[in-house]
């Protein structure tokens, strides 16, 4: 028979590890954990509201924006084809494995394959920060 103690301390414990999970969830999704993982993707891209020449497009405000929408950029043919807006789904897909969202597309990144990962660079492009 359980006393009231150790039932206490079982959900002491179950809150502890639901709040443990829960900020492991929000440290993935931090804005500024993905600023430090888009490291990896600033030689092809910027972020700012002077960009400088690159390969890639900029991707400040990419969240909301219409694919294959910058001004400017000359986007290759299947990226052009696609009608989509990027939100989270497709921000999500095209970081796992661009090919796999739009065959065709020139980008040679082979994906992110962590998801906390792509979490997080997404909360980055979201709001961007220096």
């Amino acid at each position: 028979m359980q006393t009231h103690a150790s039932k206490s301390r079982f959900v002491l414990g179950a809150l502890l590890v639901v709040a443990l999970v829960q900020a492991h969830a929000a440290a993935a999704q931090s804005p500024e954990r993905g600023r430090l993982l888009f490291l990896r993707c600033a030689s092809c891209h910027d972020i700012s509201d002077t960009p400088s020449p690159k390969i890639g497009p900029n991707l400040k405000g990419v969240y909301g924006r219409r694919v294959a929408s910058l001004p400017g950029f000359a986007y290759t043919d299947a990226l052009k084809s696609q009608t989509f807006v990027w939100d989270e789904a497709h921000l999500n897909r095209w970081l796992t494995r661009p090919a796999d969202l739009v065959p065709g597309t020139a980008m040679a990144f082979a994906g992110v394959p962590s998801e906390e990962d792509r979490r997080a660079i997404i909360a980055y492009l979201r709001h961007p920060s220096k």
